[in-house]
Formats: C-alpha cells, sequence, structure tokens
C-alpha cells in the first residue's frame, strides 16, 4: 500500500519535532537580567523607554556559555494580565508559550554582557509586564534565560499604559454630533407633524 510509507514518515517527523521541543522548565536560569523601571512603576507606550542589561549570573561557572551566541529579550505578560485572556496563556512549551510576546531586541551574546535602551511600543497594551532575556546557541535554540522577576513572577513588575485610540477631544465631537442629530430629528419631526395638519 503506497499510502504506508508515507505514513510511517509523517509519524518519524512529528516524533523528532516534538522531541526538539523546548521546554521552558529544562532551561536553566543562567543569566541576571535588570530593567530600569521601578517596581510599579508606569510607563507610557510609544513615550518612554526601557534600559535592559544582562550578563551571565555569578553563580554560574563560566564556561556554561560557551554555546550561547544570541541574547533574546522581551516583554512578558504579568500573571495579573494574563487572568482571563487565553491568547496571554504560559505553556511550557515555548513555541506555544504566550507570555513574552513583545521583542525587544536581539544581540550577539557576550561573557561580558550586554544592554539596550528600548522604547515601549505604541503597539504594547495597558498591562502590567516584566522582562526576560533567552540565551539562544548557533541552532537558534533557547539554551537558558534569565527575567527580571521571580519565578512566581511577582516581584519587580511595572505598568504599561497602552494608547487606546481615544482622546477627550474625539469623546466632545462625538457628543456633540449626537446632540445634534437628537435635536435635527425633533426639529424635522416637528416640521413634519405641522405640513400634516395644514
Amino acid at each position: 500500500m503506497a499510502t504506508a510509507p508515507l505514513l510511517r514518515l509523517v509519524l518519524v517527523v512529528s516524533c523528532i519535532g516534538s522531541s526538539m521541543a523546548v521546554l521552558f522548565s529544562s532551561l536553566p536560569n543562567t543569566l541576571t537580567v535588570t530593567a530600569s523601571p521601578a517596581a510599579g512603576q508606569v510607563l507610557h507606550a510609544g513615550v518612554d523607554q526601557i534600559k535592559v542589561s544582562w550578563k551571565l549570573n555569578q553563580s554560574t561557572p563560566a564556561s556554561a556559555d560557551s554555546g550561547y551566541k544570541k541574547v533574546k529579550v522581551l516583554l512578558c505578560y504579568a500573571p495579573v494580565s494574563q487572568a482571563d485572556r487565553g491568547w496571554r496563556k504560559t505553556d511550557d512549551h515555548l513555541k506555544k508559550d504566550k507570555t513574552c510576546q513583545f521583542k525587544v531586541t536581539t544581540q550577539p551574546y557576550s561573557s561580558g554582557g550586554g544592554s539596550f535602551v528600548y522604547t515601549v511600543e505604541r503597539s504594547v497594551p495597558t498591562g502590567t509586564y516584566f522582562v526576560r532575556a533567552y540565551a539562544r546557541d548557533s541552532s537558534d535554540t533557547e539554551v537558558a534565560y534569565g527575567q527580571t522577576t521571580n519565578a512566581a513572577k511577582t516581584a519587580n513588575l511595572f505598568d504599561v499604559v497602552g494608547i487606546t485610540g481615544r482622546h477627550a477631544s474625539l469623546d466632545v465631537a462625538a457628543g456633540c454630533f449626537s446632540a445634534f442629530s437628537i435635536l435635527a430629528l425633533v426639529f424635522f419631526f416637528v416640521v413634519e407633524k405641522r405640513k400634516a395638519k395644514k
């Protein structure tokens, strides 16, 4: 049967793909990551900046980073901003994880560490955040991480106020047009009633 070899090939490929999946729980926390916002600080999307720095933990052996080629830094949702929002759900499988959706930067890894100044993008929605960095190897696979918060993701969190697209002037204009439309409706109703009586 011709479909049997094809079925076996699909099965083998899917097994290989699943065995290469990176789980967050399997990654060592070898990077120290710091960010400029103080705990509880409020930043404004499209305006404020975050200075992010990373380096190898002092408790990690110096040779542990020999396979690190890049550092990818991301802005991540805190659990309070993930509640009842499936599209922000944390998953141990990194390909399915929706915790960190906003790229800050990707830089070549240096054993001396690195830093980057990031302007909070206008597309970042209102929420509570932290910063996470992934060390990646030559195949661009995550091999270690570090983050600005604790394991429970409850410390050193900061807030971002997103751009809603609404301004006070827009609300005033909408109110004026609504009032005008009601007055126009009443006026034409009265005029039509008078014409009907004649």
